[in-house]
């Protein structure tokens, strides 16, 4: 059932990963909120024509991305725009967009939610992240033991994050093309001119591992892509972090 001006949950699951589907039922009924599945783009299934629709392999902003995206980066990166695009539909002020291989505290994840959700409308993109961050940036807020800060370096991953309606309007509409995967495009927040927050603890973690691994990334690499990926990787985060700086504008 929808709720209409309030909030919503939305699962991103890919119908044959059958085996995130018993996570996908955890979820239903650790998540908090109302939650709807969203049915993935499957990124295998895309033809290079539908591909070259969306995927731009020239780097379109600063730093140049510098890796080929992968049919399942692609898929991906559709996926959630599937997911904004239904938070508008809907017509929520907000909706949480969770990948189907997240881990829920639901007795954290209560308390978690509460906070952001009394924050999302001034900062529009809130991350719950899976990993530790270990620089999570100033505390822009505090309450019941959970804290909301404003990181330098946005973190990558997009496993589970709350936006704003405004800020999911604002993405859809700058993302009709893109030329890198979305928790990449999401760190430019020079150019989304939308600042990321992340709440501390998160009360999520990741079971990828545990239910089969990356749909995503592709398998069976050959040895010298993946040596020049190692070597360029470094570089880009560099960059990433250096431009990050050169845009940090702490709030008054």
């Amino acid at each position: 059932m929808s709720t209409a001006g309030g909030i919503e949950a939305f699962i991103i699951h890919l119908a044959r990963a059958e085996a995130r589907r018993p996570q996908v039922d955890h979820l239903l009924v650790a998540c908090p909120i109302s939650v709807q599945v969203i049915d993935a783009v499957d990124g295998r299934a895309l033809s290079p024509e539908e591909i070259d629709t969306v995927y731009s392999r020239k780097s379109l902003f600063r730093p140049h991305y510098p890796f080929s995206m992968t049919a399942g980066e692609v898929g991906c990166f559709l996926s959630h725009r599937k997911a904004w695009q239904a938070i508008l539909d809907t017509g929520l002020d907000a909706g949480l967009v969770i990948e189907d291989d997240v881990e829920m505290d639901g007795e954290v994840f209560v308390r978690v939610l509460k906070l952001a959700r009394q924050h999302i409308s001034k900062h529009g993109i809130i991350q719950f992240q899976v990993r530790n961050v270990a620089k999570p940036g100033p505390i822009v807020a505090q309450g019941d033991g959970i804290s909301l800060a404003r990181p330098v370096i946005v973190p990558l991953r997009a496993s589970c994050t709350l936006y704003s309606r405004a800020a999911a309007q604002h993405l859809l509409d700058g993302t009709a093309i893109f030329d890198r995967p979305i928790d990449g495009y999401v760190q430019l927040h020079w150019i989304t001119g939308l600042r990321p927050c992340l709440v501390i603890p998160s009360g999520v973690g990741d079971r990828g591992n545990v239910i089969g691994g990356t749909t995503i990334q592709a398998r069976n690499v050959p040895l010298l892509k993946r040596l020049r990926r190692e070597a360029l990787r470094p570089i880009y985060r560099a960059r990433i972090a250096a431009m990050s700086r050169s845009n940090d504008q702490r709030p008054a």
